[in-house]
């Protein structure tokens, strides 16, 4: 290879390894999905952290597939991320569910959600959180959902996501001075894949849904991801801290 097109070689790949990256959770499918697609249509490298590849990766992003529920597998993915990339951002997005009623829980059900929804996030800032602080800067976005103000049928899940809001408020508060903001969203009926699934357009319990939405639709991913794409971008300084609800209203009260 003659030797000024090595030379272009290095001085690109430099430039893509040294290049600001957001880290996704759960970014193949569903919101984290429409995350990924808007922060790399922003001109953002992004790094997704899945269990499985998307169907189409971006030009800007790089997959990692790793389990975030086992710890082990979730620091040696975050390792190999950080000696590639300079992570500034971190979208904690990934999650499951398991529904059931107090009745039917169990305690494998508290455990398996909470290593997904709690424990991933927190080891995910304690790596990242370091370079973040010796930059003086750094944007965290945790996605909670309205199910954490109480939803039936999902005991597990929504303790889980009232953890988090507990975790954004107190990180906001010890990382603050350090130039880096916290900040919680949390979705109501989104149309993702999965909802879509479970909740066919024509079903009563859809249309019951629907009543009980102010703005009488179901929310798009999109507009979860523009909302998170806000919190991080750098102009959003001064906002940390809180949870933020993409609802369509439905926190402030219910159609019906």
């Amino acid at each position: 290879m003659p030797f000024h097109l090595l030379k272009a070689l290095i001085k690109l790949d430099k430039a893509i390894t040294s290049k600001s990256s957001a880290l996704v959770t759960g970014g193949s499918s569903g919101i984290g999905r429409a995350i990924v697609n808007r922060l790399t249509a922003d001109g953002m490298h992004v790094v997704n952290f899945d269990i499985k590849a998307p169907v189409t990766a971006n030009a800007d992003e790089t997959f990692i597939r790793v389990d975030i529920s086992n710890e082990s597998a979730l620091r040696s993915a975050l390792d190999q991320a950080m000696a590639h990339h300079e992570i500034t951002r971190l979208v904690n997005n990934a999650g499951i569910v398991r529904p059931a009623n107090i009745d039917n829980t169990s305690t494998a059900d508290l455990q398996a959600v909470m290593n997904v929804n709690v424990a991933a996030a927190i080891i995910c800032c304690q790596v990242l959180l370091p370079s973040m602080r010796a930059k003086q800067f750094g944007r965290i976005v945790n996605i909670s959902s309205r199910a954490a103000l109480g939803k039936a049928e999902r005991i597990v899940y929504a303790t889980t996501k009232a953890a988090i809001h507990g975790f954004t408020r107190t990180l906001a508060l010890e990382v603050a001075s350090d130039g880096i903001t916290v900040n919680a969203i949390g979705p109501g009926p989104i149309a993702t894949e999965l909802f879509t699934s479970a909740n066919p357009p024509d079903a009563p319990a859809t249309k019951r849904i629907l009543e009980a939405v102010p703005l009488r639709r179901i929310g798009r991913p999109d507009e979860v991801a523009h909302l998170v794409a806000s919190l991080l971008d750098e102009r959003a300084g001064y906002t940390t801290g809180q949870v933020i609800y993409v609802c369509g209203g439905m926190t402030v009260g219910l159609s019906h």
